[in-house]
């Protein structure tokens, strides 16, 4: 496609989803595109400035938080998180991944900040979705990226984790998404104030980040769009609305999924990130951050989430260039949502995607693709 705009249209035109956003940096050359309306047939155009539900893309602004207070010498990545999450001082796991609940043994060694950051703790989703150890974070600690959010508050939230086993061994398997919910209540008990507080204050309003927060006011939902679960079959069902469940502050902020945010916001987010921190970070805990810190075992067995690569902290990281748009080194993440965001340093490069469109599984759809292969050819 010529341009990034004509490459959207083409994916609206064959409905794989009513507009988008998408902007592509490189080395400072920005290209910004809006394309299609928020709703199927809707009269309401995409804009530039348009807030979507990250879900997933939550998750690296989770750990740059967390790695600031390891600035801060808050943190250390060899502590317990016992330390301040004393609830979970004494954890058991299932004997086998396919052990019932009550087939436990005591964990090996305390689970560590850095294994809450590298999604290594024990708790988490893997491959096999009916493992008994599961079905307790779907049904009492899950927060669902595009959908209900937890009647729990964080102090709750922990509570009801210490009572769920974990599935392995500290340190020993990458598990999805329970490690960067984690890390927002790990952020808010070492801060002494609330994730959202937190993230404000370090983050968002330093590098700008002025649209993004786990709710949106009244006077800004216009810009919200609904948000649409996608079946295999490529159809979309409504699922949110404006009015929905991003319209009032959360009881528990999900530092797995929890925020709303624009392109611009997390292009800022990225470029800070590519620029070695700024005011933000370090530049040793940015190399930290994006870095993978799996082992090729922990990569294999998480392939059904990581598709080949690896995990820093709170996103992925390429470690082969199985596709075209795989370059070693690159970093981000992608969100049920319809959302992406990386970072490339080896060329210099920010691409950010938001649709409302939600995906119909792991795999990357074709037109994420699309977009990930323009930025690295045009």
């Amino acid at each position: 496609m010529s341009d990034l705009t004509a490459l959207l249209e083409k994916y609206v035109a064959e409905g794989a989803f009513p507009g988008a956003v998408a902007l592509v940096d490189r080395s400072g050359e920005v290209e910004v595109a809006a394309v299609g309306s928020t709703e199927p047939a809707g009269s309401a155009p995409m804009r530039a400035d348009t807030l979507f539900r990250l879900s997933s893309v939550t998750k690296p602004v989770t750990a740059a938080a967390v790695l600031a207070l390891v600035d801060d010498g808050v943190l250390t990545l060899d502590a317990p998180i016992a330390r301040w999450l004393p609830e979970l001082a004494f954890p058991k796991v299932v004997r086998t991944p396919a052990s019932e609940l009550d087939d436990v043994v005591p964990a090996a060694r305390p689970i560590t900040v850095e294994d809450v950051l590298s999604s290594r703790s024990g708790w988490g989703f893997g491959a096999d979705f009916t493992a008994p150890a599961l079905q307790p974070l779907f049904a009492d600690v899950a927060v669902y990226n595009g959908g209900p959010r937890s009647p729990l508050n964080p102090d709750e939230w922990v509570a009801a984790l210490a009572d769920i086993p974990l599935l392995r061994q500290p340190g020993e398997a990458f598990l999805y998404n329970a490690g960067s919910d984690l890390q927002g209540v790990l952020v808010a008990r070492a801060a002494g104030r609330g994730l959202p507080e937190f993230l404000a204050e370090r983050i968002f309003e330093p590098l700008g980040m002025k649209d993004t927060a786990f709710s949106v006011p009244a006077s800004e939902r216009d810009r919200l769009t609904p948000y649409y679960l996608t079946a295999p079959d490529g159809t979309h069902t409504f699922a949110d609305a404006a009015d929905g469940a991003w319209s009032t502050p959360p009881a528990f902020a999900s530092g797995a999924g929890g925020l709303v945010s624009t392109v611009a916001d997390w292009h800022a987010f990225g470029r800070m990130l590519l620029a070695g921190g700024g005011t933000v970070l370090s530049p040793e805990s940015v190399r930290l951050m994006t870095t993978d810190h799996l082992t090729a075992d922990q990569r294999a067995e998480g392939d059904l989430f990581l598709q080949g690569q690896g995990w820093g902290y709170g996103g992925s990281v390429d470690v082969t260039s199985a596709e075209r748009w795989n370059t070693p080194g690159r970093y981000g993440w992608v969100g049920g949502t319809g959302t992406a965001a990386h970072i490339d340093p080896s060329t210099d490069t920010v691409t950010v995607l938001f649709t409302p469109c939600g995906l119909s599984g792991p795999a990357f759809p074709a037109w994420m693709c699309a977009v990930w292969t323009y930025a690295v050819t045009v």
